[in-house]
């Protein structure tokens, strides 16, 4: 039983820091980067659908991405989510495809990303912690319904809290790398 509530807190602690890496990648750093749009949804047919299932993505150069819709009808509300998201973007529309320029970062902008990425950060860091608490009070409920000693609820804390700083720690250095390619020009 400790051993299964363990494991479910280590599955979930990865989880919560594989969606922080995915935040971290929407954010920009120097390159525009097509999984920037991975977080866009844009209306079609009345339903509110992800931009990478109605669009591709190309890299035209460091600093322009070209998205081609799949269904011609979708290339206005793509264009809209496009422009009304927090990317810092103007799109144009050509007709067939939208064309992404994104401008030169400057140094307030970089620092606005990296306040964007350490509030990030501490979004998964608490979402970590969230994990380890309800593992705790499932540990503590075994222990209060007999099921297990308190020695072995001791030492399953312990071991829960290594996962913690684990995982809280891996965020932090993804933390470090990002802030270092934010300050790179």
């Amino acid at each position: 039983m400790i051993t299964e509530t363990l494991n479910q807190a280590d599955q979930k602690m990865s989880k919560s820091v594989e969606s922080t890496r995915e935040e971290f990648a929407a954010i920009r750093a120097g390159r525009a980067n097509p999984s920037m749009f991975s977080k866009l949804v844009a209306e079609y047919y009345g339903t509110l659908t992800p931009l990478q299932q109605l669009a591709s993505f190309a890299s035209q150069d460091a600093r322009t991405i070209i998205v081609t819709p799949f269904d011609m009808g979708a290339l206005d509300n793509i264009e809209r989510s496009i422009r009304d998201s927090d990317l810092g973007v103007n799109p144009s529309n050509d007709g067939k495809s939208i064309r992404c320029s994104f401008p030169e970062l400057t140094e307030d902008r970089r620092k606005e990303y990296i306040k964007i990425a350490k509030t990030k950060a501490e979004d998964g860091k608490v979402s970590v912690r969230n994990v380890r608490r309800n593992a705790k009070q499932d540990l503590e409920k075994l222990e209060k319904d007999g099921e297990v000693g308190k020695d072995d609820v001791t030492g399953a804390e312990k071991k829960l809290d290594g996962l913690t700083k684990k995982h809280t720690d891996e965020i932090d250095e993804m933390l470090k790398k990002k802030e270092a390619e934010l300050l790179e020009v």
